[in-house]
């Protein structure tokens, strides 16, 4: 069974997900604040965050960031759940840092959905990561090949949701020059991770049996 961690200031909006959640088959822990699940980090491990963006004091990217900078906690997922519209810039400041963007509301399916995609990309990596190792692979490109493989899936769904946001396919709709390169940048970086990372797949087919 999962353990996940509901990070909100709204102890109604904690209890609803927590609700969802343990219907679903999950553990859950409480967390009211960016404060309280640093606290809580300290002595509880989660499988996976669920962690809100508008808290106060402390925010959600504040509380990412105190996260992924603690050796103890960096690698432990953190998926957001927020009702704020993701902007470019976020996504390239964060997007490094996060496994999903979820929108609320959402449906128990949708939630389930988003917590499993998440927690079996994450399975397969390993896998994939413990058989190049007992291959004889050096580590900074099994490494490497984790990294871009979490990255382009995570920048994939990051760029739809900016898209659906923007309009951008909508010849009708104006967006400004800055959304419009920004959502470029992404889209050019998202190509050139594919690449390489298709070049580390053919490094490694004639090593990994």
């Amino acid at each position: 069974m999962y353990t996940i961690l509901v990070v909100d200031d709204s102890p109604f909006i904690v209890d609803v997900f927590v609700t969802m959640l343990e219907r679903g088959g999950y553990r859950t822990v409480a967390a009211y604040g960016g404060e309280e699940c640093l606290g809580i980090l300290k002595t509880v491990t989660p499988d996976l965050i669920l962690l809100d963006i508008m808290m106060e004091p402390m925010d959600g990217w504040e509380t990412l960031e105190k996260i992924k900078e603690n050796p103890a906690t960096k690698d432990i997922p953190v998926l957001m759940l927020t009702a704020k519209q993701l902007t470019p810039t976020e996504a390239e400041e964060y997007g490094i840092f996060i496994e999903d963007y979820v929108l609320k509301p959402i449906t128990h399916r949708e939630l389930y959905d988003a917590i499993e995609h998440v927690l079996g990309r994450r399975q397969t990596l390993r896998t994939d990561m413990d058989r190049a190792r007992q291959s004889g692979v050096d580590f900074d490109i099994v490494n490497e090949y984790a990294l871009l493989s979490k990255s382009i899936d995570v920048n994939k769904r990051l760029m739809k949701i900016l898209e659906t946001t923007y309009n951008f396919n909508d010849s009708k709709v104006r967006i400004s020059d800055d959304i419009s390169r920004a959502l470029k940048n992404m889209d050019t970086n998202i190509k050139f991770q594919e690449a390489r990372l298709l070049q580390i797949k053919g490094e490694l087919a004639g090593k990994i049996q």
